[in-house]
């Protein structure tokens, strides 16, 4: 059975809203750390993920003097039912950002740095290019740094997917996001299938796959179970699992709160299962401890 906290539902059939447990309090207390990366962000006109996906680590990553970089810009041309970030017209990529992010990576002396982006629908080769641009501007720079690119599904376009891969990351990672049932409901253009289709093409490219899926949108333990073995089917070894929180009242409301012993018991099944690396705990994001499995 899942231990979760249920959202109670009232006589009239809306959701009544309840506090969040005590495990999902969230400290946003920051350091000198954490002021140094805003400013150096600032200052070469970056955007990252853990400001625009309100990612609840962001003190904890940007204390430690790392950050998930978000390049093409900070407007999304989808608009999924679980995601801030904000979706529009975005503004043409910006021909500077492969060297600003190298500049950043330089700066803060990271060993280990995760790219990221919006969806990209509006171009003709959905930002491929920009992706593998900023890439190798960083390996440039900074020559011993570690990447890992977390991409959007380019719609499934191996040749696309292969201007990624060609540029050799230590770590390809794409979100499933839910289950198989939920898809629909929870993303606004992907498929489950593409997805998977997009995982299996990275693993046989022989890069390491990686992908995450939130926790409390309504999916069954069994789901969950099915997905962590449709991963692996197509060379998924690593996983991340998170609680949904809704980050407005205009996105999906939350259906379950799982309970961290519940995370800590997924953790296992899925090592068991056969994955090599596992992230669950309420707080976990695709980013969270990324450098762990990229070693």
């Amino acid at each position: 059975m899942f231990e979760t906290q249920q959202i109670n539902k009232s006589t009239n059939n809306q959701i009544s809203r309840t506090k969040k447990p005590e495990w999902l309090k969230i400290d946003f207390r920051s350091d000198n750390n954490y002021s140094i990366v805003n400013k150096t962000l600032k200052t070469n006109n970056l955007h990252t993920i853990c400001v625009s996906g309100r990612c609840p680590n962001l003190a904890e990553c940007w204390n430690s003097g790392t950050a998930t970089f978000m390049i093409l810009g900070d407007i999304c041309t989808r608009s999924c039912k679980f995601c801030n970030t904000l979706t529009g017209k975005p503004l043409p990529p910006n021909a500077d950002e492969p060297k600003n992010i190298a500049n950043a990576v330089k700066t803060m002396n990271l060993r280990y740095v995760v790219l990221t982006s919006v969806d990209r629908d509006d171009l003709a080769d959905f930002g491929a290019q920009h992706w593998a641009d900023c890439i190798l501007k960083i390996k440039e720079e900074n020559p011993n740094v570690k990447i890992e690119a977390l991409i959007p599904d380019f719609k499934g376009d191996k040749t696309l997917i292969d201007k990624v891969i060609d540029t050799k990351p230590n770590t390809i990672a794409h979100n499933i996001e839910t289950v198989f049932r939920l898809t629909p409901s929870v993303r606004s253009a992907a498929k489950f299938e593409t997805s998977l289709a997009v995982l299996r093409h990275i693993s046989e490219r022989n890069i390491r796959a990686k992908s995450g899926l939130m926790l409390g949108l309504g999916e069954t333990e069994n789901e969950i179970f099915e997905t962590m073995d449709s991963l692996l089917e197509v060379g998924c070894k690593v996983l991340t699992l998170g609680q949904y929180l809704q980050p407005t009242k205009k996105h999906l409301e939350v259906a379950d709160y799982i309970h961290p012993d519940k995370f800590a018991e997924y953790k296992q099944v899925a090592l068991q299962k056969g994955f090599e690396f596992v992230e669950s705990a309420p707080l976990v994001r695709s980013s969270y401890h990324a450098e762990k499995c990229g070693k």
